[in-house]
């Protein structure tokens, strides 16, 4: 029992750890700017993040699977296999978003509004849901295409919407951090809250992910 805490608790900072540096652009702008102000800077560096998340994600499967600790080795393997599919997801993903904030900003107090700003939130909330699906889909399979992994990820996102909005909770939660308390949100928050968010989404996926894939068992 005790060796099992130490075990976890390496992990959890292990991969707190290799997250923030393989997204140390993203975490020196949170760090140094007001978010609210640098948002743009943020969009721009946000894909950066994609192969660090999957990563992590990774990493997670691997210790609830095997019990593997080995999150070094793990993440760095995800990272690369990853690191050309996830930052294109992440960035389709982010321009959609700035757009749909930029036409909600614009129809806010308008009597438009009311007709067009809810459509426009399910369309944001439904994108933050693909892409947060997507991205666990290629920590197992970096070779899927993005728009294959898109599409599949929508349907069971909307399909087990109850734990979809769980996770997103969860997400809310992680970007308050973030924006607020990076330190703590990178140190410390980061690997439960991603647990949280990858079981949940993982067992969406049972359906199109039955099995462990070779990405997690050391071969990509």
């Amino acid at each position: 029992m005790i060796q099992r805490f130490f075990d976890i608790a390496y992990l959890g900072l292990m991969t707190n750890l290799l997250l923030a540096l393989s997204c140390s652009p993203l975490v020196v702008v949170l760090m140094t700017t007001d978010p609210a102000r640098s948002w743009p800077l943020l969009a721009l560096l946000a894909p950066l993040a994609g192969p660090g998340v999957c990563g992590a994600f990774a990493v997670l499967a691997a210790y609830s699977a095997d019990r593997d600790i080995a999150a070094a080795r793990t993440f760095t393997r995800v990272w690369r296999a990853s690191a050309r599919r996830s930052p294109a997801l992440v960035a389709a993903a982010t321009a959609t978003l700035v757009v749909l904030g930029v036409d909600v900003r614009f129809a806010w107090g308008r009597p438009v509004g009311a007709l067009v700003i809810p459509v426009l939130v399910v369309a944001m909330i439904l994108v933050l849901a693909t892409t947060m699906l997507a991205l666990v889909v290629l920590s197992e399979r970096p070779g899927v295409r993005v728009r294959d992994a898109s599409r599949v990820s929508l349907f069971l996102a909307v399909r087990h919407w109850y734990l979809t909005l769980f996770s997103l909770v969860v997400l809310g939660l992680f970007e308050v951090l973030l924006s607020t308390r990076p330190a703590i949100a990178l140190g410390l928050a980061a690997a439960p809250l991603l647990y949280l968010v990858w079981s949940g989404s993982r067992f969406s996926l049972n359906a199109v992910l039955p099995e462990r894939s070779s990405v997690s068992r050391g071969a990509v």
